[in-house]
């Protein structure tokens, strides 16, 4: 599977920003009602927003897009999220991920290992993830 994950150099630099452009950001999670809300709260603070059911969807959608940050779910079938991020991050390394997940420590535990930015509880609500994206991303202009 990495082999098929191959890409181009460009895939490896950090998010630049675009001017005038929103902020390209993916929803990991594999409930359509959570992902639709996070979408629609995250589009309305101005950020453009593209949705991914599970970690195969999220590895094809990181490749075939150019992002600035993914926010992803722990909890989901097929593809785990450990295998999701190592996969990612193994093809672009300076790409930013949140976990924004009910399962804060156990996300926590392995932000290192997995080089996850941070870690927002679904619980926190998504003010505080928007709090998370704009300390990664700054402000929206």
């Amino acid at each position: 599977m990495a082999e098929s994950m191959s890409v181009q150099g460009d895939f490896n630099r950090a998010p630049i920003p675009r001017d005038n452009q929103p902020r390209r950001i993916l929803i990991v999670d594999d409930s359509d009602v959570v992902r639709r809300g996070i979408r629609l709260f995250l589009e309305r603070t101005g950020y453009l927003c593209i949705e991914a059911a599970g970690g195969a969807e999220a590895i094809t959608k990181a490749r075939d897009s150019k992002l600035d940050l993914i926010v992803m779910d722990i909890v989901m079938p097929g593809i785990n999220w450990i295998e999701a991020t190592s996969l990612i991050k193994s093809t672009m390394p300076r790409l930013p991920i949140i976990a924004f997940t009910m399962y804060e420590s156990m996300a926590k535990a392995m932000t290192s290992k997995l080089a996850i930015h941070t870690v927002v509880s679904k619980s926190d609500g998504l003010v505080k993830l928007v709090e998370s994206i704009q300390s990664v991303l700054g402000p929206i202009s």
